[in-house]
Order: C-alpha cells, then sequence, then structure tokens
C-alpha cells in the first residue's frame, strides 16, 4: 500500500490548477449541469468529480481522472465557466429526467459509501474492542468452471494413456469411476457454480471412492492396503496438479493462506476500498485528513464519539424518543444498556497503552472497584495529584568540536565532560589541542522537564603538584523536546584565567519526548484557581490514561510539576488577544464551568499546534476552527505552497477542498449506523462470496475482525447484525449460493436468544453446537464441519467473554435485555424465510448437498431445523413434529428424485458404455443426449429395456443415498427407509405398466426380477418391504408358470430324444442324458439366483425342482436300461461278439446320472434326502441288472464254446469218429492234430471285451463289480460243465482247449485288476485239480499229446501270450 501521503508532491504541482478552476466555476453559480455531460467527465466539472479529473491530469494515475469521470452533483458544485448553457426545463426530455435522478442517485450512493468508509477506516486504524483471530479454520481454493474443466481434460488426458503416469488396471478402473461419476457430474458443476467446491472436496470424493475398492481387494503379501491407498492418492494428487510444480503451488497456498489468516492495516484498507468501491485517492484524502497516522487523534475521536453516544442516551431519555420495544418496561432498561455499553467502550479504551508499541507503561488513574466510568469528573474521586504525573525522558548528548584553542600547545591534551543537573558525570576522549574533535555521545535520562545539560572543556595540568586539570570553558544548555535535533556551535563561558576568550563548542543535544507526553512548550498563562499571575511558564500536556489529561507546569531541575490542571470537563478554543494582558502574541483558552484559564504563544503555528493537542486530550465535541487562513500560496505564483500551520491543516484544506469535509467532521452519533452496518455487512458479503476462497459464507479474519470493531464503536445491536447477516446469507442461499447451515445456526441461535432471553440455556446449547475441534480441523465425536465449529467457537467466545464482567449477569448473550419490535418481526420473517429454505434443501439433499460436500452439511441442517421448530430457545419442540416435517420433506425428495430420473431415463446418451458405471449422478449425463421414441410406438421389449434401466438408476440412486447421506440421517433412519420405499413405490408404477404390456409366456423380465432382488435382499431396512414384497407377488405367478412349462419341456424332451438316440458318446453320457442334465441344472442355477427372499415359496420352489429333478432322472435311467436291454439282444452269441460302444455309452449315463443326482436331487436340509436316496437306489438297481445282463451275455458266449467242445465227449458218435478216422490215416500220412482256434478265439473275445469296457466306461467301480461278476460266472459255467463230465475223461482237445481258456482268462483278469481272493475261489481251485489230473492222465496214456500244454505256469507261456 502507498504511503497515505504519497499523493501530496503531485497534489502540491496543481493546487494553482485547481484554485484557478474554482475562480472560473464561481462565474456561474447557479447554472445548471447538463447529465450528459456531467457524467463526460469534461474539463469543467464539480465538486470532486473536477478535481479527480485535475488529479489525474496532474500525474495521480487512473484513480483521479476516474474520480473525474463518476463526479456527480454535489452540495454548492459549481458549473464550469466554458461549459454550454443547458437546455430550459421545458425542453428537457423525460430521458435526460431519468438521467438526472440515476446520476443523483449515484451521487448519494457514493457519498454514503464515502461517509461509511470514514467509519470503517478509523476502525482499522485504532481498534480498541476486537482483534484479528487467529484461531479460524483455514480456508480451502474454491474451484472455478476453468479450473474444473482443466481438470476434466487432465483426467481425461490420463485415461488416454498421454501422461507418463504408471498405473495398473485397478487404478484405472477407479479413475474411470471418478471422471465419469463425479467429474462429469451437472451436481458438480452447479456446487461449483454456487461457490462451494474446493480441491480439497475433490479429493476427499475420490479416497472415499476408492477405500471401497481397494478393501475388496485381495491381500497381497508384503503390500499392504494403507500403501495402496497412499500410492493411489499420490498418483491422483500427479493427476489432478498436471504439469504444475508442486513447489510453486505450495507456495502460492501458503502466501494465499496467510493472507487468509492475518490481514496488515494496508490490507485491510485495500480490502474495502474495493468493497465500498473507493477510489485510491479518495482514500488518500481521507487519511491524511483524517490523521489516521495519529493515534492520539484517533484516540481523541473515539473519546468525543464516546461522549456523544453518551449525550444521545441522555438526549433520548430526556425526550422519551425511543425506539418501540416489546414491553414498555424496557425504556428506561435501554437508556441503562446504552450507557453500558459506553461504560465497557470506555473500560476497554482505558485498558488500551497510551501509544501502541511503546515501551512505557502509564500509571493508571486509580478508581474505586464499584465507581462508574461515567463520574470520571468527581473532584473526590480521580483528582489528580503531582506524583501521578510522572515523566521520563532520554537525552543524547555529543559534542563534535571546539574552536579557538589558540594559547595552548598543540600538543596539549584536551577532554570535555558532560553531565545532566543530579545525574552522573561523562567524559570524552583526549584529544590534542591543534585537533579538539571527539564525536562522542552520551547517553542520560532524567525526569526533569526542564533539565540543565553542563559541558565544560578541560586541559591536562602540566604542574607537578597540580591535583586537578585545568577548565577553559563551560555552556550550560536547556534543552526541550521542541528543541534542535543537529549540531550547532555555542559560546562558551571562560574561566578567568584562560586567555583565550572566545571559545566555541559544537554539539547536538537530542531530547527524546515520552510516550505519554503530548506537547510542550512555553506559554503566557493566567487561571482562576492555577497559575494565578500572567507569566510565561514551560507547559507538558501529559496524558495519565486514556480518559486522563493534564496540563503541567514545569520550573527548570525539577522533576514534578509546578502546578497542573486536569482537563476533564474542559473546552478548548481559539480566542482574541486579551486587554491588559501583555506578553503572548497568538490567545486561546479552557474553559470549564467556573473556571477559565487564559493561554498565549508567541506564534500563529504554535497555538495551532497546542489547540489541535488539548482539542484531542478534552473529548470535546465541538472542533475549533482557526481564525485565519494558514495556508498560503507562494507569492511568486510557484506551486509549491507555504505553510505556516501544521501539515494535519494542510491536509484538512485539502481536504475541504475536494469535497471530502463534509465526512472528515460529521457527528458519526448523528447517523444510523444500523443502516450503515447493514450496507457494510452486505457488501462485505459479496465481495467475500466473490473472492478464491470457498468460504460458504463465512467472513475472513480481517473482516470479521472489522465488523467486530465498527458494530461494538458505532453500538449496533448484536440481534440487528444477526438479522441482517440471516437475511443476506438466506438470499444468497435462495439464489443458489452454497452456505454453511453451521454458519446459519450460529446466527439464528444468537437472535433467538436475544428474542427469547435466556441465555444460561444458549450456553449450554451452543456449547453442544460448537465442540472442540483439533488443529487440523478434524471432527471430534459429533461429526460436524471443523471449520464451521472453529468460526462458530471464535465468535461465541467473543460474545461470551467481555473484557470486563459486570456485576449482574446479562440474560442474553450481548448483554441486552431489550428487544425491539422490529427485530421480533424480523426474526419472526427470517425463521420463517429459514424453515421454508430448510425445508427446501432436506427435499432437494441430493442436489444440494451432492456426494454429502460440504462434509456435514446435511447433518447440520437437520439439526438447525429442529433448532428452528423450537417455540423458544427452552422448550424443546416434540421429536414427532419434526419427524412430521422431516417425513414430508422426505416425501417430497422421494419425488423430486424420482421425477428427474425418469425425465433422464428417457434420455439416449451417445456412447453405450456410460450405464455400465456406477453412476453416482445421474443428471450428470444428460447434456448432448437427444430423445428418443418420441412420435412412434415403443415396443414392449424397448419398454422392457427402458424399465430395466430405470431400476438399474433407482437402484444407484438408493446406494449414493446410503453412502453420502444415510449418516446424516442416523437420528432418523425409519424415515429414510420411508423415503426409499416412497421412491421404489414410485417405480413400481412404470415398473408395473411395462410388465402389463409383455407377452404372455415370455421371461424377459426376469433380469429385472434380479437386479432389484439382488439389491433388496442385501438392504436390511428394503428386505421384504413393502416393494419387495410388491416385486415377489409380482413375479411369483411367472416363476411357478415358468417351471411348469419347463418341466413339461424337459419332459418332452427326454421322450423325443430317447427315441432317436444314437448313444454316441457325448462328453459324459449320450447327447439325449447331456441336454436333459444341462437343463435341470439350468434351471435350478437359474431359480437359486432368483434368491427368492420369502422362505417358505423359495423352499417351495427348490422342493419342486429337486422333485421334477428326481423323476426326470428316473425316467432317463429308465429308458437307458430298455434301450441296453434291446441292444444285447440285437448282438452277437458267438466269440465274434465285441462290446458296442453304445453299450459304453449307456454304462456312462448312469454315471452321469448318479453324479448329477448328487446336485441335482439333494436337499440341504438334512432330513430331506427321500429325492436323492430314491434316484440313487433306482440307479443301484438298474446298474446291477446291466452287469447281469453284459454278463449273461458273456457266459452264452462261452457256453457256446463249451458246447463246441461236448463233441469231444468220449462215448459219443462224433468222438469214436474221429477217433478212428485220425489213427487210421495216421499210419498212412502225417495227419495234423486239433489246433487252438477255439481257445484262441475266446481269449480274443474276453480281451477285447475287457479292453473296451476299461476304455470306454468312466466309472472304474463299476467295471469293478463287472469284471468281479463276469470272472465268477465264467468259472461257474466251466465248473459245471466239467462236473457234468466227471465220469469221462477229457478229450485231449478238450483238455487243451479248457487248459489254454482257463489259463488265460485268470490271467487276464489278474492283470485287469481282479483281486486274488475271487480269482482263486474253490471253483476255480476245483477247476485247476480237475484239469490237473486229466493233463497227468493224457501225458501217460498219450506220450506227450498236449504239446506242451500244461496247467503249470511256464516261461514259454508267457512268450506265447506275448
Amino acid at each position: 500500500m502507498l504511503d497515505p501521503s504519497s499523493s501530496e508532491e503531485e497534489s502540491d504541482e496543481i493546487l494553482e490548477e485547481e484554485s484557478g478552476k474554482e475562480a472560473l466555476g464561481s462565474a456561474a453559480p447557479g447554472a445548471r449541469l447538463s447529465p450528459s455531460r456531467t457524467s463526460e467527465g469534461s474539463a469543467g466539472g464539480a465538486g470532486l468529480g473536477g478535481a479527480g479529473a485535475a488529479a489525474g491530469a496532474g500525474g495521480g494515475g487512473g484513480a483521479g481522472a476516474a474520480g473525474g469521470a463518476a463526479g456527480g452533483l454535489q452540495p454548492g458544485s459549481r458549473a464550469g465557466g466554458g461549459r454550454p448553457s443547458s437546455p430550459s426545463p421545458s425542453v428537457v426530455s423525460e430521458k435526460e429526467k431519468e438521467e438526472l435522478e440515476r446520476l443523483q442517485k449515484e451521487e448519494e450512493e457514493r457519498k454514503k459509501r464515502l461517509q461509511l468508509y470514514v467509519f470503517v477506516m478509523r476502525c482499522i486504524a485504532y481498534p480498541f474492542n476486537a482483534k484479528q483471530p487467529t484461531d479460524m479454520a483455514r480456508r480451502q481454493q474454491k474451484i472455478s468452471k476453468q479450473q474444473l474443466q482443466t481438470v476434466k481434460d487432465r483426467f481425461q488426458a490420463f485415461l488416454n494413456g498421454e501422461t507418463q503416469i504408471v498405473a495398473d488396471e485397478a487404478f484405472m478402473n477407479a479413475v474411470q469411476s471418478y471422471y465419469e461419476v463425479f467429474l462429469k457430474s451437472d451436481r458438480v458443476a452447479r456446487m461449483v457454480q454456487s461457490g462451494g467446491c474446493s480441491a480439497n472436496d475433490s479429493r476427499e470424493v475420490f479416497k472415499k471412492h476408492i477405500e471401497k475398492r481397494v478393501r475388496s481387494l485381495p491381500e497381497i503379501d508384503g503390500l499392504s492396503k494403507e500403501t495402496v491407498l497412499s500410492s493411489w492418492m499420490a498418483k491422483f494428487d500427479a493427476i489432478y496438479r498436471g504439469e504444475e510444480d508442486p513447489r510453486k503451488q505450495q507456495a502460492r497456498m501458503t502466501a494465499s493462506a496467510a493472507s487468509e489468516l492475518i490481514l496488515s492495516k494496508e490490507q485491510l484498507y485495500e480490502m474495502f476500498q474495493n468493497i465500498l468501491g473507493i477510489k485510491k485517492f479518495e482514500h488518500q484524502l481521507l487519511y491524511n485528513a483524517c490523521q489516521l497516522d495519529n493515534p492520539d487523534e484517533q484516540a481523541a475521536q473515539i473519546r468525543r464519539e464516546l461522549d456523544g453516544r453518551l449525550q444521545m442516551a441522555d438526549q433520548i431519555a430526556r425526550e422519551r424518543k425511543f425506539p418501540k420495544f416489546v414491553s414498555k418496561e424496557m425504556e428506561n432498561m435501554y437508556i441503562e444498556e446504552l450507557k453500558s455499553s459506553v461504560n465497557l467502550l470506555m473500560a476497554n479504551l482505558e485498558s488500551m497503552p497510551v501509544s501502541k508499541g511503546g515501551e512505557f507503561k502509564l500509571q493508571k488513574l486509580k478508581r474505586s472497584h464499584n465507581a462508574s466510568i461515567i463520574d470520571m469528573g468527581e473532584e473526590s474521586e480521580n483528582q489528580l495529584s503531582k506524583s501521578d504525573v510522572v515523566l521520563s525522558f532520554s537525552l543524547e548528548v555529543v559534542i563534535m568540536e571546539v574552536q579557538g584553542l589558540k594559547s595552548l600547545a598543540p600538543n596539549r591534551i584536551v577532554y570535555c565532560t558532560m553531565e545532566v543537573e543530579g545525574g552522573e558525570k561523562l567524559q570524552t576522549d583526549q584529544a590534542e589541542a591543534s585537533k579538539p574533535t571527539w564525536g562522542t555521545q552520551g547517553d542520560f535520562s532524567t525526569t526533569h522537564a526542564l533539565p540543565a545539560v553542563k559541558v565544560k572543556l578541560f586541559t591536562e595540568s602540566t604542574g607537578v603538584l597540580a591535583l586537578e586539570d585545568k577548565e577553559l570553558g563551560r555552556v550550560i544548555l536547556h534543552p526541550t523536546p521542541n528543541s534542535p535535533k543537529q549540531s550547532e556551535w555555542h559560546k562558551m563561558t571562560v574561566s578567568k584565567n584562560c586567555p583565550d576568550q572566545d571559545l566555541k563548542i559544537k554539539l547536538a543535544v537530542r531530547m527524546d519526548k515520552p510516550q505519554n507526553m503530548k506537547h510542550s512548550g512555553y506559554l503566557w498563562a493566567i487561571g482562576k484557581n492555577v497559575w494565578k499571575r500572567w507569566k510565561k511558564r514551560f507547559f507538558v500536556l501529559v496524558q495519565v490514561s486514556q480518559y486522563t489529561f493534564a496540563m503541567c507546569s514545569y520550573r527548570e531541575k525539577k522533576a514534578e510539576p509546578q502546578e497542573l490542571l486536569q482537563l476533564d470537563g474542559y473546552t478548548v478554543d481559539y480566542t482574541d488577544p486579551q486587554p491588559g494582558l501583555e506578553g503572548g502574541r497568538a490567545f486561546f483558552n479552557a474553559v470549564k464551568e467556573g473556571d477559565t484559564v487564559i493561554f498565549a504563544s508567541d506564534d500563529e503555528q504554535d497555538r495551532i499546534l497546542w489547540v489541535q493537542a488539548m482539542y484531542r486530550a478534552t473529548g470535546q465535541s465541538h472542533k475549533p476552527v482557526p481564525p485565519t487562513q494558514v495556508q498560503k500560496l507562494n507569492a511568486k505564483g510557484g506551486n509549491v505552497p507555504q505553510l505556516d500551520a501544521p501539515i494535519s491543516q494542510f491536509y484538512a484544506d485539502r481536504a475541504q477542498k475536494h469535497g471530502m469535509d463534509e465526512f472528515i467532521s460529521s457527528n458519526p452519533c448523528n447517523f444510523d449506523h444500523a443502516s450503515l452496518f447493514e450496507m457494510v455487512q452486505r457488501l462485505t458479503l459479496d465481495h467475500r462470496l466473490n473472492d478464491s476462497y470457498s468460504c460458504l459464507g463465512w467472513f475472513s479474519p480481517g473482516q470479521v475482525f472489522v465488523l467486530d470493531e465498527y458494530c461494538a464503536r458505532n453500538g449496533v445491536r448484536g440481534c440487528h447484525r444477526h438479522l441482517c447477516y440471516l437475511r443476506d446469507l438466506l438470499e444468497r442461499a435462495e439464489n443458489g449460493a452454497m452456505i454453511d447451515p453451521t454458519l446459519l445456526h450460529y446466527s439464528f441461535a444468537f437472535c433467538a436468544s436475544h428474542v427469547h432471553g435466556n441465555s444460561q440455556q444458549l450456553h449450554v446449547y451452543l456449547s453442544g453446537l460448537l465442540p472442540n475441534t483439533n488443529s487440523e480441523g478434524s471432527k471430534n465425536p459429533s461429526q460436524s464441519e471443523p471449520e464451521a465449529k472453529k468460526d462458530t467457537k471464535r465468535e461465541f467466545k467473543k460474545r461470551k467473554e467481555p473484557k470486563i464482567q459486570s456485576s449482574q449477569e446479562p440474560r442474553r448473550p450481548d448483554g441486552i435485555g431489550t428487544v425491539t419490535v422490529e427485530e421480533k418481526e424480523r426474526f419472526e420473517e427470517i425463521k420463517e424465510r429459514l424453515r421454508v429454505l430448510l425445508e427446501n434443501q432436506i427435499t432437494h439433499f441430493r442436489y444440494c448437498f451432492p456426494f454429502g460436500r460440504p462434509e456435514g452439511a446435511l447433518k447440520a441442517t437437520l439439526s438447525l431445523l429442529e433448532r428452528v421448530l423450537m417455540k423458544d430457545i427452552v422448550t424443546p419442540v416434540p421429536q414427532e413434529e419434526v419427524k412430521t416435517v422431516i417425513r414430508k420433506c422426505l416425501e417430497q425428495a422421494a419425488l423430486v428424485n424420482y421425477s428427474r430420473l425418469s425425465e433422464y431415463a428417457k434420455i439416449e446418451g451417445k456412447k453405450r458404455e456410460m450405464y455400465e458405471h456406477p453412476v453416482f449422478c445421474l443428471a450428470s449425463q444428460v447434456m448432448d443426449l437427444t430423445i428418443q421414441n418420441v412420435g412412434r410406438l415403443i415396443t414392449p421389449a424397448k419398454k422392457l429395456e427402458d424399465t430395466i434401466r430405470l431400476a438399474e438408476l433407482v437402484i444407484e440412486v438408493l446406494q449414493q443415498n446410503e453412502e453420502h447421506h444415510a449418516e446424516a440421517f442416523a437420528w432418523w433412519s425409519d424415515l429414510m427407509v420411508e423415503h426409499a420405499e416412497t421412491f421404489l413405490s414410485l417405480f413400481a408404477v412404470d415398473m408395473d405398466a411395462a410388465l402389463e404390456v409383455q407377452p404372455p409366456d415370455t421371461w424377459d423380465s426376469f433380469p429385472l426380477f434380479q437386479l432389484l432382488n439382488d439389491f433388496l435382499r442385501t438392504d436390511y431396512n428394503l428386505c421384504n418391504g413393502k416393494f419387495h414384497k410388491h416385486l415377489q407377488d409380482l413375479f411369483a405367478p411367472l416363476v411357478v408358470r415358468y417351471v411348469d412349462l419347463m418341466e413339461s419341456s424337459i419332459a418332452q424332451s427326454i421322450h423325443r430324444g430317447f427315441e432317436r438316440e444314437s448313444w454316441e458318446p457325448v462328453n459324459n453320457g449320450s447327447g439325449t442324458s447331456e441336454d436333459l442334465f444341462w437343463k435341470l441344472d439350468a434351471l435350478q442355477t437359474f431359480i437359486r439366483d432368483l434368491h427368492w427372499p420369502e422362505e417358505e415359496f423359495g423352499k417351495h420352489l427348490e422342493q419342486r425342482l429337486k422333485l421334477m429333478a428326481s423323476d426326470m432322472i428316473e425316467s432317463c435311467v429308465k429308458r437307458t436300461r430298455i434301450a441296453f436291454e434291446v441292444k444285447l439282444q440285437k448282438t452277437s452269441r458267438s466269440t465274434d461278439f465285441r462290446v458296442p460302444q453304445s453299450i459304453c455309452t449307456m454304462f456312462n449315463v448312469m454315471v452321469d446320472a448318479k453324479a448329477q443326482s448328487t446336485k441335482l436331487c439333494s436337499m440341504e436340509m438334512g432330513q430331506e434326502h427321500q429325492y436323492h436316496s430314491k434316484i440313487d437306489e433306482l440307479i443301484e438297481e438298474t446298474v446291477k441288472e446291466m452287469i447281469t445282463l453284459l454278463v449273461a451275455k458273456f457266459v452264452t458266449i462261452l457256453e457256446g464254446v463249451l458246447a463246441k467242445l461236448s463233441r469231444y465227449d468220449e462215448g459219443t458218435l462224433f468222438s469214436s469218429f474221429l477217433s478212428f478216422t485220425v489213427k487210421a490215416a495216421s499210419k498212412y500220412v502225417d495227419v495234423p492234430k486239433p489246433g487252438m482256434d477255439v481257445a484262441d478265439a475266446y481269449v480274443t473275445f474276453v480281451r477285447h471285451s475287457q479292453d473296451v469296457l476299461r476304455d470306454k466306461v468312466n466309472e472304474e467301480m463299476y467295471i469293478e463289480r463287472l469284471f468281479d461278476q463276469w470272472y465268477n460266472s465264467s468259472m461257474n459255467v466251466i465248473c459245471t460243465w466239467l462236473t457234468d463230465r466227471m465220469d469221462l475223461q477229457l478229450h485231449i482237445y478238450q483238455l487243451k482247449t479248457l487248459i489254454r481258456m482257463v489259463k488265460k482268462t485268470y490271467r487276464d483278469f489278474r492283470l485287469q485288476g481282479v483281486l486274488d481272493s475271487t480269482l482263486n475261489s474253490k471253483t476255480y481251485e476245483t477247476i485247476r485239480n480237475r484239469l490237473t489230473v486229466e493233463e497227468a492222465t493224457a501225458s501217460v496214456s498219450e506220450g506227450g499229446g498236449l504239446q506242451g500244454i500244461s496247467m503249470k505256469d511256464s516261461d514259454e507261456e508267457d512268450e506265447e501270450d506275448d
């Protein structure tokens, strides 16, 4: 900020030009200004406008030019002489009249703002009630529309892979979801427009968004989920920041945060210039004219204001001009409150140090504990004594050099001593007489107002017997604080024996003025009680305390004043020379009832300075005006004015010349500060809401400080202040601005406590409203807004702890017990407006508090609504009443939310992918979409598709409510459940309409049920609720119908399938069985995925499906059994038989049926296994039958082989014929003996059958069972055949064949895994023994006719087998 006097030089340059213009303007005092020309700011502009234009032309910059352009009409303004005449009133158009009226209104508004700025400047310059708070929460920088678009572009670039940030798929999905549901949200755009969105909000939403995702990720060894969260947040910050240097951003944030916390006076002046629209040069004029850099002048101004307020209170009491109160008894209380408030201000002022920044502490004025500050004039209590006036001066004596030492030898040593009367003596360094220079400084302190400073010059004595050095000369000075500070030559008083009679010494004596010394100098004075002789004395104006000043006269070498005059109650003014008093040229006096003291100075400037100082000290309302013009221009016509008056008078004259005098000299007591404060608070709020911080309506610390000081200094009632604040906040909130409900809560509670009283209850109430917060703004248990709580806590603490506590506890928070009718009416009006606003915000909670931001705002809104519904501050509102209001709001909210949702659901987006993401903000995707299905018929399928999409959005809305808003409604959770049911009931209407038009026996609507049911069954509050039951009632008939049709369809497919079955292997069975089992499993999976919520009906569906599966599998098993038997009957009975693939497939069907029955036919309940056990038994029985049939087939083939061998039985015709023929022929030729073709064919058949069954049948247990039964049956058949021939000897061919068949069968079945216990059965042992015996008999009779075939194991046979 520029120094307030920075415009002095440029203003000095144009003084002559300005005076010339004034002379020119005086030529036409009655001329009328044309509005159009006035607005142009021409050279002949009047008043402030003309002066501003001149200042701008003189080099003052744009401010002066702007002042000239904006200058309008002012009282006493004069039209420029060079301006053409205005048209007569008869020809002035209506447009010009309107323009003139507009200019007049603008001029009145400008004057009002200038006057208001004067009051604000004084509050900033000398605050004595408020301080800038340092404990307010730090406000975050708000996001603008351009910044939001920039952030969107950065995230889009990341998703497109255009950045260097490395990320995995999970993080990419999280960012994609965040981009779609938050950044592109229409609600976020509105939040940005309302000024309530900060970068911190964006970060917190993303953090909350990813916490669920990270928690759902699987655990990874060595990588905690906290580390993943930190990494993701760091990447988010990198994306959000873009290419900006984080160090620069941090530096900017630090600087802005510092300016947010504390502001200098220059910054406060500049802020309120912007708020009130004050130009820079206007500020400089007012600053200098008001002497804002002079704390004494400001303290005096405060004393005058407070005295004026006391007089105004007395005048109100005398004239009975009271505001209209709610009770007549409050009128007397009102006077007491006015005086008490002034007393408090006086006490605050009294507690201030006399001059800020000084180390000197004044001795306070002694008064009794119960003495009223108004009664300060009581002589008995407040009379000053001489000992109360204590002054302490610091002196600096600097000795430079001495001239005139001619008689001393050049090498003689000289030095000086210096002392202050009554103090210690100091000595300079030694110097030679040829060059007696020192530059030595001595520092002294004294309590004498007129001290005597002695400086002596010595030379060292050369005599042997000399005891002391020789004094050459001395000088005695009597400095005052007004004495010159620079070094001067003084003639010394020479000693008697010194030949040098013209000694001079150059020295400087600087006497600093103490903080409590306001002025000093020599005056002539005479009074009635003091200074009874007209005599010239040295006077000092001393400030003992903020309200006590004394005019003291001092003699030389005295610490206490000789006489003093306490200035309480005196009025100072200029006066004419008094006849009969000789001495003094410029007279002034101090007058009080019964006393008059006349003073006179030797020159006019000194008189003006004395009068100004005493005017500040007396606190009088009348401002003395010097009788003569003290500012004269240079007679030579120069631009620099010659001043014979103080600079403050020069600035006052300049201000008067620019039309500012009326604002400076106006009496603050004559203004309606309530309306002025209302104006400045409204403008400050507008400025605050338009700055770069997301303030939510909270003022900055500097603004709070100025407004607090203004209210205290000018007596603005606290209730009026908060009522105006509430009204302004409500207007902004109603127009879409984001306002913190905690701020509304505090101001409302303050006003309510004022209107209804009961400050004790308010203290308890607000203590609960404003809990403590830590340094980071984090929440303690109550989960309310940290920033708001800090601010309100500070504000409340300031209100509840005044600097001086009265003996009687106030009945209201600001100590004001009176309530005006206007306050009560305005409070009721605001209360109603606030109630409507809160209900509207609760109704639109999704859009007023999107994504739960600002944090805790919705919860604070509900708390405030409960407070607003209270009749007074004591009686709590019944909970049912609050519940009724909130229920009504949430019912309307359901309608609002569904209306917007249904509108959105009718709109088709450009990209179908947007519906695949969780839609946290449903209205954000409405942009750039086109209305579909308009003017043409919507098909049932399309309507169902739209309904399913609408159901997805409905679920997402309810999930959002639970995630972002459920915590705020924790006390009213049942109402949120009702809200959800109401919301779903609205959707049910559209859902029912869509289902009604669907054709019968179509199942496309089941995904709709699954979607809704999967959400509802997991919600504890909505599960089996009204809508859920409606959904079940709607779909239960469809499910039953679907199961019926599926059962019929499956039964038909079994019948048709087995009729056409080729028994080719398909997976684990045949084509028909696979189709059957897939259908049964799909049906059960579908019904199971429905997750039917009603337990009884769900159990019924399960039982029915299990029974259906059991019946279908039973039918499949039976049909397979029949087909198996038919297939075996059609096969060959010889050893050419090969087990067909279809036989194995049928076995596999049984295996698969058993496996599927375990899954499809078993109930979860332990006592209900009847379906499973029944089908298991059937499958087991069928498998046994199939094994028996197959083994019977194998036995039939074996019996056929044995039948062939029966032809060689001993005693038969065929056997005798064969034996005779062979013997007869063997005599002539070599006849080949019977071969092993039959045995080999049988062995090949067995092996092939075993291999096919082992390879094609999927169940090992069935194979083992089959092989066991096959082996036993084969051995039994052979054993029976041998038993039938017990009495016969086997033919050699029979023996060889049987031995080969038995041995190979035994070995093959052993290789297939048949147990030894089965292989070595009694039947086998019988067969083995018989064949062994037959083998022995044949070897004896035939003589080796077995050709190596034996029952004994041998390597040769093993090789043959191979």
